[in-house]
């Protein structure tokens, strides 16, 4: 009966081990998904200037200012494929124009000066009017560009609207939280999510902010990578030297 106890408490004591190292383990696991910044608010690094100018981008106090001009995109140094992005950003003129491209070429599209992607466009209140269109253009619109593929969650041809109207005027913050994940794009505008997409041929790529003809200034960039998926290489966009 004595042997029998003994047997009872290394059994015990083995279960205990190995459940205090599947914690650790998972504690490991858990730690390495973190959120970094995309934007250190102090240079550039971690970003290339595709076709912009010198004088398109600058950092003033932790914010990145983008003049423009002349159109075109900055991009990461490297691609993302499954991953939740969050940034703050601001236009500075009424109508002006711009956006976040993921899952990108990082390259402009032909004689396009942007990129094949999906964009998540950032519009000022203003730009409908002055474009004689329906403010359904205004409030976090998710669409592929350049021919790219993709499933609207609330269609508009082949864009996706927002269920809802969140996003602010000029000179105020508006924040996105971008999830994006084997292939579906869900957007949080200011605190709540109102779009999405899904079924896009491109699930691995680079992230573009995008220069379109007005100031917009951009701050709070920071990314927290997800585990990867089963994504073939057809579903990445090619490397960009």
């Amino acid at each position: 009966m004595k042997r029998y106890y003994t047997y009872i408490r290394s059994g015990l004591l083995v279960l205990s081990l190995l459940f205090v190292s599947s914690l650790v383990k998972a504690q490991d696991e858990f730690n390495k998904l973190a959120f970094r910044p995309l934007f250190n608010g102090k240079n550039l690094d971690g970003w290339v200037d595709v076709n912009t100018s010198p004088e398109t981008w600058k950092v003033k106090k932790g914010t990145l200012i983008c003049s423009g001009k002349p159109i075109g995109v900055m991009r990461t140094d490297r691609q993302y494929e499954n991953f939740i992005l969050e940034i703050e950003w601001k236009h500075m003129e009424a109508g002006g124009n711009s956006g976040v491209f993921v899952w990108s070429e990082g390259t402009p599209f032909g004689d396009d000066p942007l990129t094949k992607a999906i964009e998540v466009q950032m519009l000022e209140l203003e730009w409908a009017t002055q474009n004689n269109q329906t403010d359904a253009y205004v409030h976090g619109e998710l669409f592929p560009t350049m021919g790219m593929k993709a499933i609207p969650d609330n269609p508009r041809g082949p864009r996706s609207k927002s269920l809802e109207k969140r996003a602010l005027g000029k000179g105020q913050w508006n924040k996105y939280v971008v999830v994006c994940v084997d292939g579906t794009v869900k957007l949080s505008v200011n605190g709540k999510f109102v779009n999405g997409l899904r079924g896009s041929e491109r699930k691995k790529g680079y992230i573009c902010l995008e220069a379109e003809g007005a100031e917009i200034h951009f701050r709070n960039i920071r990314i927290l990578e997800l585990p990867p998926g089963v994504t073939s290489p057809e579903q990445t966009a090619p490397l960009v030297d």
